[in-house]
């Protein structure tokens, strides 16, 4: 295997975007397509001979690439350098395989949009950060890949930039971004002063060789990555942008949810594993910050009539799911469930863009209803989705959502059986809104009025009228069909030994994170194992009852419960107030500021009022110094007379003797 293919894994995204970027306004859609899924294709090839190679060698292996010196200052040196390990290849089957596949989908759910080019060259810059990110061998590479997904999910969620809602989706993505990543400089400050390297194998081998570094500066080190993780992967307190990023187009939504950006925070904490395992007190906070993540997204997603929302705040809730997995030490099951969350989030996405798409661009649930036998493709495959993240067996969700649940009972710590419990309650209630989704879109009487003639404009930004609602081209439906796949027997390489599975993709990981094994938790006997399997299930099989009842048995169950009891249906409806929090507390104030001090005072009273002064100034010594050379000979004799008053003054007053 010739490591020197790492290369190309990123840069032929790359070179998508710059021949679609530059060239894509004069080309045929046919042509910016090709290129678009050619420059994604490729990378995917290339990751599936890398993980065949790495199958075939059996022991634990590691690819490398590294170029000349990127950085080199005062014996500090960066190399521009790529490293390939297992936890590394998980990731890049994601983002390449399942990227493809939004691609793919996006050729038709796009096809009409104007600036189709622009949309796949963000696409391709997106995926080329994305894989420098977790190609990356040291922590400024990541951190070059880390901004560069902050940009690309700026410029797409902003795609409709004519519109107000969507160029400030993007701007505040950008921007709460920018605290996460606040965060992360710190962190890399600090790791250069400490370890002398920003190198991870440096770093960590250092770390494990019981360094020097005190305790409170790790601890400090890692309270600064974590915020940094909690800004981009959307956890409490940083989560406010990713519900808004609904604004850009429906496959967006699902790359940014399911493949890219949101996981860069899980892969991180994942990478750094080895310092996180020497800080308790940040691994503590790390596990509180993913179950009330869970649960508080999961509660704010049961009352959402858009359809994205609710699968956007089911992201924010699974990736807490993630978080707290970190938490308690089962890096693994984090991992675990952030591959089946991507195939199964993915295939969410898009098939509710394929709803929005048959409704000509409604996103209301309140304005559907009866669509499984119009769009039966759609409907089937969404299914598997909708039980795959309700945690049913034999569902991906299924197993990987168990592995952290019992991971966080077995950690034998209070903040273990906490977080276990808080796990559960969120469990029953994704379970709850997703049927709720699912009965409100595809069951009960249609909602909305059908047209007699076809109507072909899909947009996310225009809803039409007169619906003629219509199963969805190939191109887009093959890509649910294989995402439903994956969403079914994507878990099964991660079946437990309970369930006479052999946790295949535990045993995969094992070689990166066999340097934590003491953060791991202690393993519980099958029959512990099992019963929390079945709390589990029962549980999700809770959720999908009270859902069968207020939105298909008894529909206006849902309307009554929230009147009757208003003020907490409202405090959840409004989303906690966090929003208007933020606004009050720390925006205008923000804002305030910058008006008053840095507008008024600094700006206009520093910036411009000292040249302004200065001229003034000049202008009034120049005004002085004209009169002085008047040509006048008394003038000049009244000056040299007014000259030597004021050296004779300075001279009695301060006892300088005058020469």
């Amino acid at each position: 295997m010739n490591p020197n293919l790492l290369w190309y894994i990123p840069l032929l995204p790359f070179v998508g975007f710059l021949l679609n970027g530059t060239l894509g306004r004069k080309l045929p859609r046919a042509a910016v397509t090709a290129i678009a899924l050619l420059f994604t294709a490729a990378p995917a090839a290339i990751v599936a001979n890398i993980w065949i190679y790495m199958k075939s060698a059996g022991a634990p292996l590691t690819l490398s690439v590294i170029s000349k010196p990127w950085i080199a200052v005062s014996g500090f040196q960066v190399n521009f350098a790529f490293t390939v390990d297992h936890l590394t290849m998980i990731m890049l089957a994601i983002i390449t395989g399942v990227g493809f596949l939004i691609h793919l989908y996006s050729a038709g759910y796009m096809a009409h949009e104007d600036g189709f080019w622009r949309f796949f060259a963000y696409l391709n810059l997106f995926m080329f950060f994305m894989l420098v990110l977790v190609l990356s061998a040291n922590f400024l590479l990541l951190f070059v890949g880390w901004e560069g997904v902050g940009l690309a999910s700026y410029l797409l969620i902003g795609f409709y930039f004519t519109k107000d809602s969507a160029a400030n989706a993007g701007k505040k993505a950008f921007v709460v971004n920018r605290i996460g990543d606040f965060g992360f400089l710190i962190a890399m400050f600090l790791i250069i002063a400490h370890f002398g390297t920003l190198n991870f194998d440096s770093v960590f081998r250092q770390l494990s060789s019981h360094t020097e570094v005190s305790t409170c500066v790790l601890t400090t080190i890692g309270f600064m990555l974590l915020l940094g993780a909690t800004g981009k992967s959307a956890q409490i307190p940083l989560y406010v942008w990713l519900p808004d990023a609904m604004e850009g187009p429906t496959p967006v939504s699902a790359l940014i949810h399911a493949a890219t950006m949101v996981t860069a925070g899980i892969y991180m904490i994942a990478r750094c594993h080895v310092l996180f395992a020497l800080t308790p007190a940040v691994m503590t906070t790390i596990a509180i910050i993913g179950a009330a993540t869970a649960l508080m997204a999961a509660t704010i997603g049961m009352v959402q009539h858009d359809i994205k929302r609710v699968l956007a705040y089911s992201t924010v809730s699974q990736l807490g799911y993630m978080v707290l997995a970190l938490g308690v030490g089962a890096y693994s099951a984090g991992i675990f469930h952030l591959m089946t969350h991507a195939f199964f989030k993915a295939l969410l996405f898009l098939s509710a863009g394929s709803v929005i798409h048959a409704m000509g661009g409604e996103q209301d649930m309140r304005k559907m209803g009866g669509l499984w036998k119009k769009i039966p493709i759609t409907f089937w495959t969404m299914t598997f989705g909708v039980l795959a993240i309700a945690g049913l067996p034999p569902f991906a969700g299924f197993f990987s959502k168990d592995e952290i649940l019992y991971s966080a009972f077995a950690a034998g710590t209070t903040v273990g059986k906490v977080t276990w419990f808080i796990g559960l309650i969120t469990a029953g209630l994704t379970s709850f809104y997703m049927f709720r989704l699912w009965f409100k879109t595809f069951f009960g009487a249609p909602r909305f009025e059908e047209a007699t003639e076809a109507h072909h404009g899909h947009h996310d930004s225009h809803a039409g009228h007169g619906i003629h609602v219509h199963e969805s081209p190939l191109v887009m439906t093959i890509p649910l069909m294989v995402l439903a796949l994956l969403s079914l027997i994507g878990g099964w390489v991660g079946v437990p030994e309970a369930l006479h599975g052999h946790a295949e993709f535990s045993h995969f990981l094992a070689p990166v994170f066999s340097s934590a094994a003491e953060a791991a938790p202690e393993v519980a006997n099958h029959s512990v194992e099992l019963g929390l399997a079945a709390i589990s299930v029962l549980t999700a099989l809770l959720g999908f009852f009270v859902a069968y009842v207020m939105y298909y048995r008894k529909p206006g169950t849902g309307a009554a419960l929230a009147a009757k009891m208003k003020p907490v249906y409202n405090l959840i409806d409004h989303k906690y107030w966090v929003d208007e929090i933020y606004g009050t507390v720390l925006v205008a104030p923000l804002q305030m500021f910058s008006r008053f001090v840095l507008g008024g005072v600094v700006e206009s009273g520093v910036v411009q009022g000292v040249p302004a002064a200065g001229a003034g100034i000049t202008r009034g010594l120049s005004s002085i110094t004209r009169r002085m050379q008047s040509g006048n000979i008394r003038s000049y004799a009244g000056w040299l007379a007014f000259g030597a008053a004021v050296i004779l003054l300075i001279a009695i007053f301060t006892q300088v003797p005058v020469r």
